[in-house]
């Protein structure tokens, strides 16, 4: 998935972020299959599991069921048509979500190969808040922030400064 961009700036910020508000040892639900910072909360000390790839939009027992101590769902709700009813079903606490943003300047993206691959929705700060505090959830915490590239333009120039991510911490109300 990461070959030839592994995100380390967007892993170190949503790493110092959960440190900050989820104690080491906790168990974690993890929304999407394992991957690279499924193993990166693990060797931090979490307890991690993934959901196994099923549709989250239909299928949400693993959600439901799950009742550790937070749920984690960094870059799942904008591949979902209805992240509100995934919201709804988790049972813990605490929650994690990390959405990339909406940006003026750029198209949602979109894999026309893979249709699990690609963004139903880009947020501004302000919907998810909206879903999030709809389906129960406070923000307690959250930040924006960049994700530039290595690439000469107007759109690369734009990523320096435009927040791309927003991530929040939540808990049940």
């Amino acid at each position: 998935m990461y070959e030839n961009s592994f995100p380390k700036k967007r892993f170190q910020i949503t790493l110092e972020f959960l440190e900050k508000h989820l104690e080491k040892n906790s168990s974690i639900l993890d929304l999407g299959v394992e991957n690279p910072f499924s193993k990166i909360m693990s060797d931090a000390g979490y307890k991690v599991v993934n959901t196994s790839g099923e549709d989250l939009d239909d299928e949400l027992t693993a959600i439901s069921s799950f009742t550790g101590d937070a749920v984690t769902a960094f870059e799942i709700f904008e591949h979902l048509v209805a992240p509100y009813n995934a919201l709804k079903a988790i049972k813990t606490k605490k929650l994690f979500i990390s959405v990339p943003m909406k940006l003026w300047f750029a198209s949602a993206y979109r894999n026309k190969n893979d249709v699990r691959d690609q963004h139903y929705h880009e947020f501004e700060s302000w919907q998810l808040d909206y879903v999030l505090e709809k389906a129960g959830w406070e923000v307690i915490d959250s930040i924006k922030f960049t994700n530039p590239v290595k690439k000469f333009g107007i759109r690369p120039f734009l990523r320096r400064f435009t927040p791309r991510y927003y991530l929040v911490y939540c808990e049940k109300r």
